[in-house]
């Protein structure tokens, strides 16, 4: 059950992303470059986890540094896509998305990818006539549920007006 708790955590991890990076890309109070300047600190943050972190895992446990050229390719391939990944959430908010709309399409879209890749990479035994009937129904209801929660997601509140702005209303 280990794989069920850090798919969880990933989750977390990934539903906080989208929020975080929105915030920090509007904190760097820069209204065109400011997405760059935010996923520039992404790359960093990814430089210590991603790199740092797999170095020290390996040297402790005392495992040969030997890579595979096959693995190397995959593994970069899939460091580009997720990269881009992310460099394409930012070009989303910086075209006017909000995290709760592009986060709830990037979550719900990414299983319906991933499922129809691994089945034509990995096709299921039997055929496609083989795939149990709740296996489309879950496909259709992620694609459904992401664009549910686009459309109707709640308005944010407005904004506070600063108690200053208030007195001089009265006025």
């Amino acid at each position: 059950m280990n794989w069920l708790i850090y798919s969880l955590m990933t989750a977390l991890f990934f539903g906080l992303y989208g929020i975080f990076l929105h915030t920090g890309q509007i904190a760097m109070k820069d209204p065109v470059m400011g997405r760059y300047k935010a996923f520039l600190f992404v790359g960093v943050a990814y430089l210590v986890i991603a790199v740092v972190v797999p170095i020290i895992m390996l040297k402790f446990q005392g495992t040969a540094l030997k890579f595979p050229m096959k693995g190397i390719s995959l593994s970069f391939v899939a460091g580009l896509l997720g990269a881009l990944g992310a460099f394409c959430i930012l070009l989303a908010f910086g075209a006017k998305g909000t995290p709760a709309a592009v986060m709830s399409i990037v979550f719900a879209g990414a299983p319906v990818v991933n499922a129809i890749v691994s089945m034509s990479l990995h096709p299921p035994k039997g055929g496609v006539s083989a795939i149990p009937w709740q296996f489309f129904l879950g496909i259709g209801l992620a694609a459904v549920g992401g664009c549910l929660v686009t459309m109707y997601k709640p308005a944010p509140a407005p904004p506070k007006t600063p108690p200053a702005a208030i007195a001089d209303a009265d006025a």
